[in-house]
């Protein structure tokens, strides 16, 4: 019986100091990411934090930011978006190039080049800018394909883009 005593006190001790740790670890630059958005103005970066979830090899931080770049901003806020529906089908990591399959919605994008360079802008930078993660060009796919422009013609995809493209 004294064994019982004491294997359910250790119990209990091992469940409050987890719970301890649990409820008082700090919350680390890690464990976010900043995500950018284009202004109206078409050239403004602003930057908003997204909390990373559990997300932290290189391979999944990548696609989870393209995915909050390519959903924007929370509702309310001014900013270009990309077309409704449009979302990340994949990210590859290779080198210090993210390669970044977008689904075919995006060829929606209306807004002729402003348009198309601010949402592009807007992944770019929130691409090169991963903590943790290097990568300093984006090479961009529609629906699993390297395409020269959206169907406008307007805006050259067929390039890797950088923060120096604009």
């Amino acid at each position: 019986m004294g064994r019982s005593i004491a294997l359910a006190a250790l119990f209990v001790v091992a469940i409050a100091a987890g719970w301890w740790v649990y409820t008082h670890r700090t919350t680390s630059a890690a464990d976010h990411i900043t995500v950018y958005y284009t202004k109206l103005d078409g050239s403004t970066e602003v930057p908003w934090t997204v909390s990373l979830g559990p997300a932290r090899d290189p391979q999944s931080v990548a696609f989870y930011a393209a995915t909050q770049a390519i959903a924007g901003p929370p509702a309310g806020t001014d900013a270009v978006r990309f077309p409704p529906g449009t979302h990340v089908l994949g990210v590859t990591i290779n080198g210090s190039t993210a390669d970044v399959d977008i689904s075919k919605e995006v060829e929606g994008l209306a807004g002729g080049s402003f348009a198309e360079g601010a949402a592009f802008k807007s992944l770019v930078w929130t691409m090169t800018g991963l903590p943790g993660v290097h990568i300093t060009s984006v090479t961009i796919r529609v629906d699993g394909a390297r395409i020269p422009t959206l169907p406008g013609g307007h805006f050259e995809l067929d390039e890797p883009l950088t923060r120096s493209s604009w």
